[in-house]
């Protein structure tokens, strides 16, 4: 295969229908802050297209900060009942805020209450605290339209490296890298 966004979309696929993989679109991301300090954390892909890779979350996250530092980013999928594993890199963007409102307005309403009562990455006291914050937000909206936050939205990872890993017997995997070259990709083996 020469198109690793085609690829991608059949594994995940693949997983999608495994009735073993409870979450096939659980990531990891792995950020650095303007000094170069590591994060990592499991967040839910939300798009993949050819533009890239689309997860949504707080802008005042521990996340949003360091991409707004250092817009270098990395996601790693696994899923282990199929031996499977895809790992990208690339430079994070903002996405549109047509498409964090579409996307947002998709979401549960009780899920569009909580990104309001939210401080992500913050102190929190108690869990009563959170739980009090859910509750005025839940009041403050009533049976209304609940509005994007100004504070909320989406980033997209623009993959430059894309790597497909296939378990393999006796340790011997199956490694394709793709590296992006203009309006196309590189592909190479790699040993395991």
């Amino acid at each position: 295969m020469t198109d690793p966004i085609a690829q991608f979309q059949k594994w995940l696929g693949e997983a999608k229908a495994h009735k073993a993989i409870i979450e096939p679109t659980a990531m990891c991301l792995a950020t650095a802050d303007g000094k170069g300090e590591p994060s990592a954390r499991m967040v839910l892909l939300k798009e993949a297209d050819a533009r890239g890779f689309v997860f949504y979350t707080n802008l005042e996250s521990h996340k949003s900060l360091d991409l707004a530092a250092n817009p270098k980013a990395a996601l790693c999928f696994y899923w282990p009942p199929l031996g499977r594993q895809v790992r990208v890199e690339g430079m994070a963007e903002a996405v549109s805020a047509a498409e964090a409102d579409a996307y947002f307005q998709s979401r549960p309403r009780d899920s569009r209450i909580g990104a309001w009562a939210s401080k992500q990455s913050r102190p929190l006291s108690g869990k009563a605290e959170l739980v009090e914050a859910v509750a005025r937000e839940g009041l403050r909206f009533g049976i209304g339209e609940i509005p994007r936050p100004e504070f909320w939205s989406g980033w997209r990872v623009v993959p430059i490296i894309i790597e497909f890993w296939q378990e393999g017997k006796f340790r011997l995997h199956d490694r394709e890298r793709f590296t992006r070259r203009g309006d196309g990709w590189d592909v190479v083996r790699l040993y395991p």
